[in-house]
C-alpha cells in the first residue's frame, strides 16, 4: 500500500507546485500602454502625473541595456519582460533611484529559442501594473 501512496503523493505535490508557480508568475491584470519607439521614449499618466519611459539601446536577447523610468512621487518600481503566450522564466527587475524621480536598471531580455522579437515590459510603478508591448529588430 506505501508503494502506491508515496508516488502518488510525490505527483499530487509536484502538480500543485507547478500550478501555485504558474499563478504566482503571471503579470498582475496591467492598463495596455502603446510604446512605438522605447529608445525614443515613451510616456502616459500614472495617478496624474507624467511618467516617461526609456531604453539606453536597441534590445537584443541576453544583451544589457538600461531601462529607464521618470516616475515623479514613485517609491517602488519593477520591470519584468514577457512574451504572449510564452513562458520566459523569472526576470523581474527592481529598478533603483537615481535622483529626481527616475529609477533605472540594466536589464536583460531572457532568449526566445523560437526567433520571435514581441515582447511586452510589464512595468510597476507602486502596485499599479503597465503593459508597454515592444519589438526587438
Amino acid at each position: 500500500m506505501r508503494r502506491v501512496l508515496l508516488p502518488l503523493l510525490l505527483v499530487a505535490v509536484l502538480a500543485a507546485i507547478a500550478v501555485a508557480g504558474y499563478w504566482l508568475s503571471r503579470p498582475a491584470a496591467s492598463q495596455a500602454i502603446a510604446c512605438a519607439d522605447p529608445l525614443a521614449g515613451c510616456s502616459f499618466s500614472h495617478h496624474g502625473a507624467a511618467v516617461k519611459v526609456g531604453f539606453s539601446a536597441q534590445p537584443k536577447p541576453l544583451e544589457a541595456f538600461e531601462l529607464s523610468v521618470s516616475a515623479p512621487g514613485a517609491t517602488r518600481v519593477s520591470a519584468e519582460f514577457q512574451m504572449n503566450g510564452m513562458e520566459m522564466g523569472f526576470n523581474r527587475y527592481d529598478l533603483h533611484r537615481t535622483g529626481n524621480g527616475t529609477f533605472a536598471s540594466n536589464v536583460t531580455l531572457p532568449v526566445c529559442v523560437s526567433g520571435r522579437r514581441d515582447w511586452t515590459l510589464y512595468l510597476e510603478i507602486d502596485g499599479t501594473h503597465y503593459a508597454l508591448p515592444f519589438s526587438t529588430r
